[in-house]
């Protein structure tokens, strides 16, 4: 059992308030000290899967003695927030495991975050496994900037705008997806971001049959094609070149932009745009803004 907590023990030692508790997306172990000790000594559990919390607790040898332990996930999230709200009015700790992994990331928690924030209430981070952080350090790519993504959508017309929309991020992308879509993923988006962007495709993290693919994504796809791997997926692809701007393109985007904007929007919207220096953009808009 973690810490100091044992059975009889006041709340062990637990601050009131909600907090959120990362849990193992794979390996049982991967559970930091702290969180078990929230565990072991929050007097309200909730869980996305009451079932997995009481068998990690297991696992780890804590009871969950008389406390009450309620099921919170996307069905039902809005209404227990109000149950939880008063647990925390009535000053107690509340704890909050999502299935795997951290709350809130792609995983229910939101609503109860709000509703304990719009209360007053204080809120604590248990921080631990991700299955974005696993990734990304798994991956080889660039980690400095990164956009998590979460699930492509299903929808044919929505699956090509988001991925036209994130072919042109300056950041590494990480994305979800399940076995059954990862293939089409994969192929559609060589086609939308290029087959040459590379990318790694990691599987089963933690667990024992884990793999990271690491490649292009045309090569990728290509070696995914008619297969349907096992298991659950993330997805990390290298972030947009950087675009190189010619002087005529420049000077051709301030014009446009200083026939409705101030000096300052101008450069402020071009440079952005464009990706160019906002000090390069200023020079060229005041001399043709005749300044």
């Amino acid at each position: 059992m973690s810490g100091s907590w044992v059975p009889g023990d006041p709340p062990g030692g637990i601050a009131p308030g909600l907090h959120l508790v990362a849990t193992p997306i794979g390996t049982a172990r991967d559970i930091t000290l702290r969180g078990l000790d929230v565990l072991a000594g929050a007097e309200v559990l909730m869980a996305e899967d009451t079932r997995t919390l009481r068998h990690l607790m297991e696992i780890h040898g804590i009871a969950l003695d008389r406390r009450p332990l309620i099921a919170c996930h996307d069905h039902n999230e809005t209404e227990v927030a109000a149950r939880m709200v008063a647990a925390l009015e009535a000053g107690k700790s509340v704890a909050y495991a999502s299935e795997a992994g951290t709350p809130l990331v792609s995983d229910p928690g939101f609503a109860l975050v709000r509703a304990a924030v719009a209360a007053g209430q204080r809120v604590h981070a248990v921080p631990g496994p991700s299955a974005v952080l696993a990734a990304l350090t798994l991956a080889g790519l660039p980690t400095d900037r990164f956009l998590f993504a979460g699930f492509v959508p299903t929808a044919a017309g929505d699956r090509a705008r988001v991925l036209a929309e994130l072919a042109a991020v300056p950041a590494t992308l990480v994305v979800y997806e399940s076995p059954r879509r990862v293939a089409r993923t994969l192929a559609e988006m060589a086609q939308a971001f290029g087959p040459d962007r590379p990318a790694a495709m990691c599987r089963e993290l933690t667990k024992r049959h884990e793999e990271v693919r690491r490649g292009t994504l045309g090569e990728l796809a290509d070696a995914l094609q008619g297969q349907e791997p096992k298991g659950e997926i993330v997805l990390v692809v290298n972030r947009a070149a950087a675009r190189v701007t010619s002087a005529e393109d420049l000077r051709t985007a301030l014009e446009n932009a200083l026939q409705t904007m101030s000096v300052k929007d101008a450069v402020a919207f071009v440079s952005q745009d464009l990706g160019v220096p906002r000090k390069e953009a200023y020079r060229l808009a005041l001399d043709l803004a005749g300044q």
